[in-house]
Formats: C-alpha cells, sequence, structure tokens
C-alpha cells in the first residue's frame, strides 16, 4: 500500500470519527456523558497527531507536540472533573475553569509556532495582523455577547472568571487567522487549525454566555468543543502538516492588497461599531464605565497596531528600496565593466574593433583628413611558440604601451591576437606616411620581456581615409595593404593602391578557378631530367605540377602556386602530385632505377597526417620509398615553433623508412649553414641565382659555387644544381665536384610520354 493510500485512510478515519462524535453529542445531557466524549475526543485527537507526525515526518515538529500537551491536559482536567469532583462541580467551577485555563498558553504556543519555517524571525511574521483582527473581533465580540449577557444583566460579578478563556480564545483565534494571513503558507493544515480556533472560541463563548446560568454546556458548546478536537485530529492526519514552505524576507501577509483591505476595514469598522454601541447604550440609559472602557481600549490597541504595521511597511518599503537602489547601481556598474569588456581587450586596456569603427564612422563623417593604420607583429607567433604564452602576453602589452606613447592625441586599438590599429584624424596622408614610419622604427628597438631580449617587427599596412567610403571599405583596403607588406618580406610599410584590390580580386577568381580545375581534372603532372654529370644520365626527375584548362594556354605555376598556399589548395594538390609521381615514376624505376623528386611545401607539412600521406602514396603505387626525393624550403627547418618541430618529426619518419630530403633553393633565404648538421635531409639543390651567367668571368660565382660544394661534401650530403642552361655551367659543376644537375640545357619540364623517352634514350647511349 502506498503512502497516499495511508495518508487517504488516516484521513477519512479521521473524518468519520469526528463525524461520529458530533453525532454523539447531540444527545448528551448529564455531565457524566459529557465528561465521557471529552474524554474521547480528545484522546482520538492525541492519536491523531502522534500518528501524523510518525506519518508526514514534519520538518518543524514542535508546534505539534505543544498542541498534543495542551490537548493532554485538558484530558486530566476531564479526568479530574469526571472522578473527583462529580458532586461539587457547580461549587468548583472557578477552579475547573483554572485547570483547563492552563491548556490554552500552551495550545497557543503551539498555534504561534505552526509556521515557523526555519529562518529567523519567521515565527514573528504576520503576528501584527493576528492582533489587529483579533483586537477588532474583540470589539464585536464585547459587544454582542459579553455586554448583553454578563454586563446588562450583572452576571460579571459572579462569573468573570469565565472571561478568561474567551479571552486567550481571541488570542488563539488571531493566531489561527495568522495561518491564513501567511500567503506563502497556505495549506490545508493550516486552514483546519484555524477553523478549529473558531470552533473553540464559539464552543466558551457560547459557555460563557448560556451555560454558565444554567449550570450545563450548551449544545453548542459541545458541539463546538468536539469539532474543535476533530478538526485538529484531522489536519494533523493531513499530508501538508508535513510541508516546509520557506517564508521570504520581509513576508507581506495576506498580500498587499489583502492586507490594505484589513487594515481599511479594521480602523473604519472598529471605531464605527463603537459608537453605534455607546449611543445605543446612551439612548436605552444603560451606559456604565465598563462598556466606555473595553470597547475604547480595544479601538485604541488596533489604532494603535494599524500605526504600528503601516510603520513596519514603511521599514520594509525603505529596505526594499534601499536594496532596490543598490541593485540597480550595482546593474549599472556591471552593464558599464561588460560594456568596457566587450568595447575593449581584457589584456592591453585597448579599445576594440567596434570602438574603431565607431571612431572611424565620425571620421569619415566629419569629412577631414586621416589614414587608418593597421599593424601587425612579424614574429609574435615565434615568440608565442618558443617562450610561452605568458611572455607573448607581456610583449603584447609592452607593443601596446609603446604605441600609445608613440601615437599620442590618436586612437590606438586591439583588433585580434597580434593586430593593432592607430587612426589618425586631421593629419595628411604624409604626416600619417612620417608617423607610420616612426611607428617601425620604434618597433625595431630590442623590448626586454622578463629576463629576455625580444624584438617585435611589425608590418603596417595604410589607408587614406576617403570621403563616400563606409568604415569596412576602409578597413578592407588597410588590411590589402598589410598582406602586401607582409608579402615584400615584412617590417615594412605599404601604402593602400588601388591595384592592390585587384590583385586581391584576381586571387580570389584563381581560387575559385582553380578549385573547379581541382574537380575536372585539369592539373597534370610534367617532369624535368635529373642528370648525373659523371656520365650525363638521366637518374632521376623532377615532378613539376602544371595548370592546364581546355582550350586556352597553359596556366604558369607562378600565376596559381602562391594562390593555391594562400587558400590551403595546395594541401589537396600537393597530395595529388605526390600519389600520381609516384604512380607514373614506379615504372620508370623498375626498368631504370629512376627516382623522383617532388616539391613539398610548408604547408603540407604543417598537416599532421603528411608522413602517413606519403607512405599511402609510395604502398599504392609500388614506387619503393629510397626512389622518392622530398624537396623542401630551408625556411621551414629553421624557423623555431612548433610547426618546425611537426615538420622534423615528419621528415625523420620517413627519412627512418627510407624516403630522402633535398633543401630547395638553398642559400637564397637563411644564413642556415649551422643547421645542416643536425637536419633531417640528404642533398642540397644549389639555386639558380649562384650560377654565373653566360660569359660570365668574374672568380667571386664560382667561389660561391665550389664553397657550397665543398661544404655539402665534407658534410656527406648529395649535390644537385638547378637552372643550368649553357655548357660552361655544366663543365664548371663537374669540375667542381657536383654530382647531379638540371635546367634547359639538358631538357624542359615535359609531360610523362616525353620525360619516359627521354629516360629510354639516356639508358640506350649510356649502356
Amino acid at each position: 500500500m502506498g503512502p497516499v493510500a495511508v495518508r487517504a485512510i488516516w484521513l477519512w478515519a479521521a473524518v468519520a470519527a469526528t463525524a461520529v462524535l458530533v453525532v454523539l453529542a447531540f444527545p448528551v445531557t448529564t455531565l457524566d456523558q459529557l465528561a465521557g466524549l471529552m474524554l474521547a475526543g480528545a484522546t482520538l485527537t492525541m492519536a491523531a497527531i502522534v500518528a501524523g507526525v510518525r506519518l508526514h515526518r514534519p520538518a518543524f515538529p514542535r508546534a505539534w507536540w505543544l498542541i498534543l500537551t495542551s490537548v493532554g491536559l485538558a484530558l486530566i482536567g476531564n479526568v479530574i472533573w469526571a472522578t473527583l469532583l462529580p458532586s461539587s462541580v457547580t461549587n468548583n467551577a472557578a477552579a475547573i475553569n483554572i485547570i483547563y485555563g492552563i491548556t490554552y498558553p500552551i495550545l497557543c504556543a503551539g498555534v504561534g509556532l505552526m509556521p515557523n519555517h526555519g529562518r529567523p524571525g519567521a515565527h514573528r511574521a504576520g503576528l501584527t495582523e493576528s492582533a489587529i483582527l483579533a483586537c477588532g473581533t474583540a470589539v464585536v465580540w464585547w459587544m454582542l455577547f459579553v455586554d448583553p449577557r454578563l454586563i446588562d444583566t450583572g452576571g460579571i460579578r459572579t462569573h468573570a472568571y469565565l472571561l478568561v478563556e474567551p479571552f486567550l480564545d481571541l488570542l488563539l483565534l488571531g493566531l489561527g487567522l495568522r495561518l491564513l494571513l501567511l500567503s506563502d503558507s497556505r495549506a490545508v493544515a493550516y486552514r483546519l487549525v484555524a477553523a478549529s480556533c473558531l470552533a473553540r472560541l464559539t464552543a466558551d463563548t457560547a459557555y460563557l454566555t448560556v451555560g454558565s446560568v444554567s449550570g450545563f454546556p450548551t449544545l453548542v458548546s459541545i458541539v463546538g468543543w468536539v469539532v474543535c478536537n476533530g478538526l485538529i485530529a484531522v489536519a494533523a492526519l493531513h499530508p501538508s502538516m508535513g510541508r516546509t514552505v520557506p517564508l521570504p524576507e520581509d513576508v507581506v501577509t495576506g498580500g498587499r492588497q489583502g492586507a490594505t483591505r484589513i487594515y481599511v476595514g479594521t480602523v473604519l469598522a472598529t471605531p464605527t461599531l463603537t459608537g453605534i454601541f455607546l449611543l445605543h447604550e446612551g439612548i436605552n440609559n444603560e451606559l456604565s464605565s465598563i462598556d466606555v472602557v473595553v470597547p475604547c481600549i480595544a479601538t485604541a490597541i488596533t489604532s494603535a497596531l494599524v500605526v504600528q504595521r503601516m510603520r513596519q511597511f514603511n521599514r520594509i518599503a525603505d529596505r526594499r528600496a534601499t536594496a532596490l537602489e543598490t541593485a540597480l547601481r550595482a546593474e549599472a556598474d556591471l552593464q558599464q565593466e561588460l560594456r568596457f569588456r566587450s568595447e575593449h581587450d581584457i589584456l592591453t586596456g585597448l579599445p576594440g574593433r567596434s570602438v574603431l569603427y565607431s571612431r572611424l564612422t565620425t571620421a569619415l563623417a566629419r569629412e577631414r583628413p586621416g589614414a587608418l593604420l593597421l599593424l601587425d607583429l612579424d614574429a609574435f607567433k615565434e615568440v608565442n611558440d618558443r617562450f610561452g604564452d605568458t611572455v607573448g602576453d607581456e610583449m603584447l602589452v609592452q607593443v601596446a604601451a609603446r604605441l600609445r606613447v608613440q601615437i599620442e592625441g590618436h586612437l590606438v586599438a586591439k583588433l585580434h591576437s597580434d593586430e593593432f590599429a592607430v587612426l589618425l584624424t586631421d593629419v595628411t596622408v604624409a604626416a600619417a606616411r612620417d608617423t607610420a614610419e616612426q611607428v617601425l622604427e620604434v618597433m625595431r628597438r630590442p623590448m626586454p620581456v622578463q629576463n629576455n631580449e625580444l624584438f617585435a617587427p611589425v608590418s603596417i599596412g595604410l589607408r587614406a581615409l576617403e570621403d563616400g567610403l563606409l568604415p569596412a571599405d576602409i578597413v578592407r583596403d588597410a588590411y590589402l595593404a598589410l598582406h602586401a607588406a607582409k608579402e615584400a618580406g615584412r617590417d615594412q610599410l605599404v601604402s593602400f593602391d588601388p591595384t592592390l584590390r585587384e590583385k586581391r580580386l584576381e586571387a580570389a577568381r584563381t581560387t575559385e578557378r582553380l578549385r573547379r580545375a581541382i574537380v575536372r581534372d585539369e592539373l597534370i603532372v610534367h617532369f624535368q631530367p635529373l642528370i648525373r654529370l659523371a656520365d650525363e644520365r638521366i637518374t632521376g626527375v623532377e615532378a613539376l605540377i602544371r595548370w592546364q584548362p581546355p582550350g586556352q594556354r597553359m596556366v604558369p605555376p607562378d600565376k596559381f602556386i602562391g594562390v593555391a598556399e594562400d587558400s590551403g589548395l595546395i594541401v589537396p594538390i600537393g597530395a595529388w602530385v605526390l600519389r600520381e609521381s609516384c604512380r607514373v615514376v614506379a615504372a620508370w624505376h623498375r626498368e631504370h632505377g629512376t627516382v623522383v623528386s617532388v616539391n613539398v611545401s610548408p604547408r603540407q607539412l604543417r598537416e599532421p597526417d603528411f608522413a602517413a600521406t606519403v607512405l599511402d602514396a609510395l604502398r599504392g603505387s609500388g614506387l619503393p620509398p629510397v626512389a622518392l626525393i622530398l624537396e623542401i624550403t630551408e625556411g621551414v627547418l629553421v624557423d623555431s615553433g612548433a610547426v618546425t618541430e611537426q615538420a622534423i618529426g615528419h621528415l625523420s619518419m620517413l627519412r627512418a623508412h627510407g624516403v630522402r630530403v633535398a633543401v630547395d633553393d638553398f642559400g637564397t633565404g637563411y644564413s642556415s649553414l649551422a643547421y645542416l648538421r643536425d637536419l633531417p635531409i640528404d642533398h642540397i639543390k644549389i639555386d639558380r641565382s649562384f650560377m654565373p651567367a653566360p660569359g660570365d668571368t668574374d672568380p667571386a660565382a664560382r667561389t660561391l659555387v665550389k664553397a657550397i660544394i665543398d661544404l655539402a661534401s665534407g658534410l656527406r650530403l648529395g649535390t644537385i644544381a638547378e637552372g643550368v642552361e649553357t655548357a660552361e655551367q655544366v663543365a664548371l659543376l663537374r669540375d667542381l665536384g657536383c654530382q647531379r644537375a638540371q635546367g634547359f640545357y639538358y631538357s624542359r619540364p615535359v609531360p610523362a610520354d616525353d620525360a619516359a623517352r627521354l629516360i629510354l634514350e639516356s639508358s640506350t647511349v649510356t649502356s
């Protein structure tokens, strides 16, 4: 049987028991019968309280234990009444009522503690309203019941002690009404307890006004007492008696509108009824001092309580107004901080992109001269990779400080990780260029960062402000100039020129065409022979990509290789060239021992699966790893950072499988001789720029070529000269000990069929 079913059984059992007791109350005509009925009712109520506490487990059971104590004392009084004083009840009525009167304070304490939900001060909530209603009810109760029955008839002299219990009932009624006023605590159990308080007042009032005269409780009193105990029993068994609802701070009982109606109604009704009562007594010549004193005292107390409650409301309102003001102020501060954070870079404190666009919009609207500078740190990524993010962040802070000092009076903003912007207003283009040159000079100076002397050179793109342009247009053009500065070698200034925009558009168009070319198989591979100078036999070929659109002229590599690098298309293109080259050269290698050299871009080496791609191409084609040479630029190996470490890792693993590595265009970009001993390379390709031109007798050219060949020989590295175009160059290379060469003197890059024919002819002649 579930808990819901158990609760339902207890509730209906309590209702049925109460109904039975009410029915039994009607034939009660003797004190013994009354005592037995009261005894049964008290016993039932106590059992219900114990069962309810055990069944529903209220969080604060003290209130119910106090009510149980009160009912128990009443039960003891009933036993005394029925056994010790059966023959002299009338003579000892005052003593009996004192015994019963002891139960009332305990019962009031229990009802008063009932809505206490553990929050400090919660047990005081609603007491003022309860007192207001109790005083108002006391005035009506006095005028309608007490004064006509006891005062006007003189019964007050002999039955004054009977006023104690009804007055305590009024206090109990106020506490019961408090349960109804607490807006967050309206439970069925509370309503039943409040109803029991009203039933008790009704029963005691009937006994005071009627039963005290006859010497025996009236039927109203008997039924009222039975109903009172029965309602408490039902409340104890109802599931809501165990519910705990937290009361909010500064709880407003009855709601604002309900509280207002209570106060207005009480303030108007109590003096009005008092006046009507006194007027009625005066007209009937029944007005006495007690008729005036009691209602006036109750009215005065009611008015004082209303005033006190109004003061409480004012204090609550003041506290809430103060709290609201504090909350609004905190919200405003938070919004301001959030706005600042959204508009500024937290690390450097510089304004962000939104502030730049706002100021740029204002500057363009005023149609005044000016310029926008976009700056990008040239070596920031290397600093981060080498020294860590902490050093990188400190560098950014110092860069921001330098720019603030150098560009005083103008906007300095931070756009991205290592991108800054400077908006120069009310200056000429020439002055803007001078400022940019000064920034270049300042940023070339060493920068002490955490015991490291670092450099933070920048590339700058300049765009003059022009009327009729949008901020986005200015920023876009400045980025184009910045990219041009990067491509031109970094650490320099480039001003925007419309041709930059045309180049960018042309690059975008080339990118789209190249994407379609990949899908349509418009890319092909040509092969340029590698000649062994000792016997001029073709020992290998270099694979070179070509783009042949249908029905059009072939697109030169320098027109699309750079675009492929920038767009990332070089990765799928390079993978395709690798697979195609291995597939074609595999047959040549089986017949003639031909090897193939394939160019690898730095972008390809940044891919985590590059080594796996190479090995898959070898396995798919059947070409042995020793027949493959990967050509890389020396910058890939001598740059610092995680990318270079990843590239070296790829190449080291591939060399372990037998693949060889050649450094292309050696000596043209870096002073990297100190790195050759430890780097994973097998060959050096001598750049064409070192080869002496036809008819050049300057010994310096010969000396440079000889130095490179001797260095490679000492490090046991193979040498390949590229760009060989004359017999004199061939003779020079052979005389200096160069191993292999390639160039137009022997052959241009040719399709696979022509390359196969050249290899066959070379093998036939040398054999």
